[in-house]
């Protein structure tokens, strides 16, 4: 059972999927569905085109609103891109260093640490996202890669915001339908919460909320949730079904409700 002080973020990653359309009306089955959860803090994280919609579908409740993607410099000749500086206002969350911007854009670690201190900059809150190749899993390479890229990430930085994530994503589960089992995640993020007191210290580690990603479902969302230290998820295909993300989002509330009793 994760930390009865660490309240569950469960964040739901649209990635590059449906109209405008689409998500007008996702948007508004989420609100009905999970407007005023307690125990859990949600946030939607939909393609950029739409944030200003989410923004304004959400506004005044209790869900929030993340980014995908940042550029690091606050403003410059840089098309197609959006800084920290034009996101806040709009969204309170950020997503750095997601496994597709690594490997897909390849983004560098050096980059990754630069859009970091730019999310913490401008006041947001970032979601970190670090995690291995199943190449390195198989290779006994977990550990060192997520030292480099949480290290990396952290270069120069005094501190976190209190209220900043780390998502564990083990990138050979991210859209495959495969997923971690539930021992595999907690160990991980052990393993990162062990980093983070070796970066900084045990009362900042212990404060920190560590998610887990890849392939969550309403399935083994509750598995997931009972872990001492997986304090959410980052949820890919399952958050574009309003009643499947509910019920993942419900799954980590109720665990900490247990936690807290």
């Amino acid at each position: 059972m994760a930390d009865p002080r660490r309240v569950p973020t469960v964040g739901g990653n649209w990635k590059m999927h449906g109209t405008r359309a689409h998500a007008g009306e996702l948007l508004h089955a989420l609100r009905a569905a999970l407007d005023g959860i307690g125990e859990v803090e949600v946030v939607i994280c939909p393609p950029s085109p739409w944030l200003t919609d989410a923004a304004d579908a959400l506004a005044e409740g209790s869900l929030q609103v993340g980014a995908q993607n940042v550029h690091w410099e606050p403003e410059g000749a840089f098309t197609g891109e959006q800084s920290a500086a034009m996101l806040a206002g709009t969204v309170s969350h950020v997503l750095v260093g997601h496994s597709e911007r690594r490997h897909v854009f390849g983004e560098t670690d050096e980059q990754t640490r630069d859009k970091l201190r730019s999310v913490i900059e401008a006041g947001l809150t970032p979601i970190l996202a670090v995690g291995e190749l199943q190449e390195e899993r198989e290779s006994g390479a977990t550990d060192a890669v997520l030292r480099r890229q949480l290290f990396g990430a952290l270069e120069g930085l005094d501190g976190l915001p209190a209220s900043a994530v780390i998502a564990y994503e083990p990138v050979w589960a991210i859209g495959t339908g495969l997923a971690a089992t539930p021992e595999m995640a907690q160990e991980a993020a052990a393993t990162v919460r062990a980093l983070l007191t070796e970066r900084f210290d045990e009362t900042t580690a212990a404060g920190l909320r560590i998610q887990y990603g890849g392939s969550v479902n309403a399935e083994n969302a509750s598995e997931l949730a009972s872990q001492p230290d997986i304090d959410g998820a980052l949820v890919g295909g399952a958050s574009l079904k309003a009643d499947e993300f509910a019920s993942i989002c419900g799954a980590f509330a109720h665990a900490h409700h247990l936690a807290r009793a």
